[in-house]
C-alpha cells in the first residue's frame, strides 16, 4: 500500500563484479527485475563496446530462430509454448546453441532448395503434359499413316504448287500475359501467324511463391524460319515457357506416358521431401520458444554489461545502478547466488552512493491496479515520492464515470463483458490473442469491471434501465384523491407538482427516483435541477480532495513556505466561493418546499435561483424578492457573503506576493553564511583558495512570473474547473435522452406489433436491430466519451491540484518481458 501510495525509496549504487561472474550476477538480477543499470559509457559507440561480438551473435541467432517460425508458420506447425521459463544459458553453451540453430537453418535451406527444385520439375512435366493433351484437340490427322505430320495438307495447295509445309510452337504463359503476347504476336510478325490457345482448367502452384496461378496452353503456326526466330524472341520476351512437341500422334503418346512417369516418380520424392520438413520442424517447434527466451535473455545479459566500466586491470566491472531500498537484501542473495554459480572466489561488492541525481519513480502494482496507474502515467510519471493519484482514481474514476453513464442495463452488459474478461483472465493471456483494441479492454479489464458495478449503481438511483424504470417499492403519486398508481401505463401525460398533497403523500421514493417520473412531462426539468446541482457539488468536493493532497506533499517534503503561502489560502478560496455555493444548494433543499410544513415565505414559489444568488454575491447586489417572499434565504447573508468574499479577495495576493521574496531572503542568507564560512577556512589554512564554489542560481524575476502564473492559473481554473464538472449532469442527459429515443424509434415499434407469426418475426429482427444500436452506440460509442470525459477530470481538474508529474519511470533489467513474448527495447 505504502509503494501505490507514493514511489518507492531509491538509493544509487555503485556494483563491483569480477570478470568471471558479472555474466552470472547480472542473470540472476533480471530475474528478479528490481535493478535499473545507468550507462557508464554514453559517448562510446555502440560497435566499440567490450561485448559487441556477443551481441552480433546473438543477434545471428534471432535471426535463425525467426526463420524457423517463419518456416513454422507456414507449414502452420503448432508450436508447443508450456510456459517453461528457462535460465540464462551460461556463455560456454553459446556455441551448442549456435551449432544447434546454423544446422536446423542449413538442413531446413537444403531441404526447401530440393523441395523448390522439384516441385519447379513438377512444374514443368504437368505443364507438358497438359501441352500433349491438348494439342490433340487442336489438331486432327488427314490420312491413316500413323506417321504422317501434321502440318502436311494443313492448307490447300495452290494451282501448280504443292501443299504448304507450316512450323509451330507450343507453350505455356499465364493467363495475364495472353492478351499482351497476342499484341506482340500480331504487331512484329504482321499477321502471319496463327494462334490457337485453351486454358488450363485447374491452377498450378508456383515453386517460388507457392501462389496458385491460371495458365494457358498455345499453339503457333508460322511459314518460314524467320518467323520462327521472332517467334521465339517473343516467347522470352513474354516469359512464355516453350515445350517440345512431336508432330506425329503416336510420338506425342509415347511422350505423354514417359511425362506421366517421370510425374509420379517425381510426386512420390516431393512427398517424402515434404514430410521429412515436417518432421524436422516439428521437432523444432517443441522447442523454439525456450530457445527464443534463452537468446534473448543471453542478449539482455550483454547489452547490459555494455554500460559496465572496465577498471585499469580489465579483471573487474564497475556499474551504478537504481534500486528499491526496501530491495538491497534481495539484490544482495542474487548476487550471492551469482557469484556460486560463476564458481569465481571474488565476491561482488554492492555500495550505497550519495547523489543528487533524481531518482526513477518506481510504483508496485498488481493487475488490478496496474490499469489505473497506466491511466496516471500516460498523463505524466509522478515525481519522485509525491502521492500517486491512482490509489483515488480506482474509486472516483469509476464513479464519474457511472455519474454520466448512469443506466443500470448498460452497465451490466459492461459488467458482463469485464466479468468474462476477469475469470478467464489466465486462458486469455496463455492464448496470447492479438490485437490493439482488443489488448486495451483486457488490459484495462479491472477498470471496465468497476465502470459496470458502479453504472448500475448510479442507473437504480436514476432509475433506468435501458431508458425504462422499475417500479419496485410503489409510486408515492397518487392519480386522483384516492386512486394509488401500481403501474404505470397511462395515456394521458402528467406533470408532476408535490405542492398538491392529493397527488403526493409526501414521502420519497425509498431509493432513487420515483418510477412515475418516467411518464412525467416535467420529467427533464426536474432531473436536469437534480443533475446539474449534484455535478457541482461532486466537482467541489473532487477538487478539495485535490487540494487537501497537496498538503500531503508539503508535510512529506517539509515544504512550510508552500503550506502557509499556498494551501491555506487555496482552501480559504475554494470553500468561501464554491464550498459555499454547495451549502447553498442543500440549504435550499431542505429550507424550501411545499406543503403544509413550509411557511409562505419559504414555499417553493419563493426558492431563489442559487445560481443568481452566487451571482449576486460576486457583484455585491441583491435582487428584490417576490411579493410575500423573504429577501434572504437566511439571517445575516449579506454580512456572510460579504466576509467571504473579502476573504477570497485577500487570498489572491498572499497566493502571489509573499512567497518568492521569502524565497530570495532564503537564498540570500544561504549565500552569506556560505561567503562566511569560506572566509573562516581561508584564515585558517593562511592562503586563498582560487576554487571557489559555483553559487546556485536564483532568478527572482523566473520565480515570481512563475508564482503569478500558478496564481493566475488556479484563481481562473478554479471557476472554469468547477464549470467543467457540469458535464457530468450534460453527459448524462445526453445519454439517457439517447437511450430513450432508440428505445421509442427502435423497439417500441416491435413491441407493438400483432401476437402473430409474422408479429413474431418482425419482433425478434427489431429487437436485433435494437440490441446492435444499443451495444454499438450507447455502450461502444457513449461508453468511449465518458471514458474520456472522466478521464479529462482527472488529467485536468483534480491533478492539477496537487499533482506535477515530471519525473521518468523505473526501468529495470527484467527478464518479464522475455517470457511474456515481448520485445524488450
Amino acid at each position: 500500500m505504502g509503494s501505490i501510495f507514493r514511489s518507492e525509496s531509491m538509493t544509487l549504487c555503485q556494483l563491483f563484479l569480477s570478470s568471471e561472474g558479472s555474466y552470472n550476477c547480472v542473470s540472476e538480477i533480471g530475474e528478479i527485475g528490481l535493478v535499473q543499470f545507468r550507462d557508464l559509457n554514453p559517448d562510446v559507440n555502440a560497435f566499440q563496446r567490450k561485448f559487441v561480438h556477443e551481441v552480433r551473435r546473438c543477434d545471428e541467432m534471432e535471426r535463425q530462430l525467426r526463420y524457423l517460425e517463419k518456416e513454422m508458420q507456414k507449414d502452420s506447425v503448432p508450436i508447443l509454448d508450456t510456459g517453461e521459463n528457462p535460465e540464462a544459458p551460461q556463455p560456454r553453451e553459446m556455441v551448442d546453441l549456435e551449432a544447434t540453430f546454423e544446422k536446423l537453418e542449413n538442413e531446413l535451406r537444403e531441404v526447401n532448395a530440393n523441395a523448390e527444385t522439384l516441385k519447379k520439375n513438377a512444374l514443368e512435366l504437368t505443364e507438358l503434359k497438359h501441352v500433349l493433351n491438348i494439342t490433340q484437340h487442336f489438331f486432327k490427322e488427314q490420312d491413316s499413316e500413323p506417321n504422317s505430320s501434321i502440318t502436311q495438307n494443313l492448307l490447300p495447295a495452290e494451282e501448280g504448287k504443292g501443299s504448304v509445309q507450316l512450323g509451330f510452337v507450343a507453350g505455356v504463359a499465364t493467363r495475364e500475359r495472353m492478351p499482351m503476347f497476342e499484341r506482340m504476336l500480331w504487331r512484329v510478325c504482321r499477321g502471319n501467324v496463327f494462334v490457337r490457345q485453351a486454358e488450363i482448367l485447374e491452377p498450378l502452384e508456383d515453386p517460388v511463391t507457392g501462389d496458385q496461378v491460371h495458365k494457358i496452353v498455345f499453339l503457333i503456326f508460322f511459314q518460314g524460319e524467320q518467323l520462327k526466330n521472332k517467334v521465339k524472341k517473343i516467347c522470352d520476351g513474354c516469359r512464355a515457357t516453350t515445350y517440345p512437341c512431336p508432330e506425329t500422334s503416336k510420338e506425342r503418346k509415347d511422350m505423354g506416358q514417359g511425362v506421366r512417369g517421370r510425374l509420379d516418380d517425381l510426386n512420390i520424392v516431393l512427398n517424402q521431401t515434404t514430410a521429412h520438413r515436417h518432421r524436422v520442424l516439428a521437432a523444432a517447434a517443441k522447442h523454439l520458444r525456450t530457445w527464443f527466451i534463452k537468446v534473448r535473455k543471453i542478449k539482455a545479459i550483454y547489452h547490459t554489461l555494455n554500460m559496465f566500466n572496465l577498471d585499469v586491470t580489465n579483471k573487474c566491472l564497475i556499474a551504478e545502478c537504481w534500486i528499491p531500498y526496501a530491495d538491497l537484501g534481495r539484490i544482495q542473495e542474487a548476487l550471492r547466488k551469482g557469484t556460486d554459480k560463476s564458481g569465481t572466489s571474488v565476491q561482488p561488492i554492492l555500495n550505497r552512493m550519495e547523489t543528487s541525481v533524481k531518482p526513477p519513480t518506481f510504483h508496485r502494482t498488481n493487475k488490478f491496479t496496474r490499469g489505473f496507474q497506466t491511466l496516471v502515467d500516460n498523463y505524466g510519471v509522478a515525481s519522485y515520492r509525491e502521492v500517486n493519484p491512482a490509489l483515488y482514481t480506482t474509486t472516483t474514476f469509476p464513479f464519474l464515470f457511472a455519474v454520466m453513464f448512469g443506466d443500470a442495463g448498460h452497465g451490466f452488459i459492461m459488467l458482463l463483458f469485464a466479468g468474462w474478461m476477469v475469470l478467464r483472465e489466465k486462458a486469455l493471456i496463455a492464448s496470447k490473442m492479438s490485437g490493439e483494441i482488443w489488448n486495451i479492454f483486457f488490459g484495462g479489464r479491472y477498470i471496465l469491471l468497476l465502470m459496470g458495478l458502479f453504472s448500475i449503481y448510479t442507473g437504480t438511483i436514476y432509475n433506468d434501465i435501458f431508458s425504462k424504470s422499475f417500479n419496485i417499492f410503489g409510486s408515492n403519486w397518487h392519480m386522483g384523491h384516492n386512486a394509488t398508481v401500481k403501474n404505470l401505463s397511462f395515456t394521458e401525460a402528467l406533470t408532476l407538482d408535490p405542492y398538491y398533497r392529493d397527488e403526493y403523500i409526501g414521502d420519497p421514493y425509498p431509493f432513487g427516483f420515483d418510477p412515475i417520473w418516467q411518464v412525467s412531462i416535467n420529467k427533464i426539468a426536474f432531473q436536469n435541477s437534480y443533475k446539474m446541482k449534484i455535478s457541482i457539488i461532486i466537482g467541489v468536493v473532487h477538487m478539495l480532495f485535490g487540494v487537501i493532497l497537496s498538503v500531503v506533499n508539503q508535510a512529506f517534503f517539509m515544504n512550510t513556505l508552500s503550506f502557509v503561502f499556498e494551501f491555506i489560502p487555496q482552501m480559504i478560496f475554494m470553500l468561501g466561493l464554491f464550498g459555499y455555493l454547495c451549502i447553498m444548494v442543500f440549504h435550499k433543499w431542505i429550507h424550501y418546499g411545499s406543503g403544509p410544513e413550509f411557511s409562505v415565505a419559504y414555499g417553493s414559489s419563493c426558492a431563489p435561483s442559487v445560481l443568481i444568488t452566487f451571482i449576486d454575491m460576486v457583484l455585491l447586489k441583491s435582487e428584490e424578492p417576490l411579493p410575500g417572499c423573504n429577501q434572504w434565504m437566511y439571517d445575516g447573508q449579506y454580512t456572510v457573503q460579504v466576509v467571504l468574499l473579502i476573504l477570497c479577495v485577500i487570498c489572491v495576493p498572499i497566493m502571489l506576493i509573499p512567497k518568492p521574496f521569502v524565497l530570495r531572503s532564503r537564498h540570500n542568507a544561504k549565500m552569506r553564511a556560505q561567503s562566511h564560512l569560506a572566509t573562516i577556512h581561508e584564515e585558517e589554512m593562511g592562503e586563498t583558495s582560487d576554487a571557489h564554489e559555483e553559487e546556485e542560481e536564483f532568478e527572482f524575476s523566473e520565480v515570481f512570473i512563475e508564482q503569478a502564473i500558478h496564481t493566475i492559473e488556479y484563481v481562473l481554473g478554479t471557476v472554469s474547473h468547477t464549470a467543467s464538472y457540469l458535464r457530468l449532469w450534460a453527459l448524462s442527459l445526453a445519454h439517457a435522452q439517447l437511450s430513450e429515443v432508440v428505445w421509442n424509434m427502435v423497439m417500441k415499434i416491435g413491441l407493438s406489433q400483432s401476437s402473430n407469426v409474422v408479429g413474431s418475426i418482425m419482433l425478434f429482427l427489431i429487437f436485433a436491430a435494437w440490441a446492435c444500436l444499443t451495444v454499438s452506440i450507447l455502450i461502444l460509442m457513449e461508453g468511449l466519451s465518458a471514458f474520456l470525459h472522466t478521464l479529462r477530470l482527472h488529467w485536468v481538474e483534480f491533478q492539477s491540484k496537487f499533482y506535477k508529474g515530471e519525473g521518468y519511470a523505473f526501468a529495470p533489467l527484467t527478464f518479464k518481458h522475455i517470457i511474456s513474448g515481448e520485445e524488450e527495447e
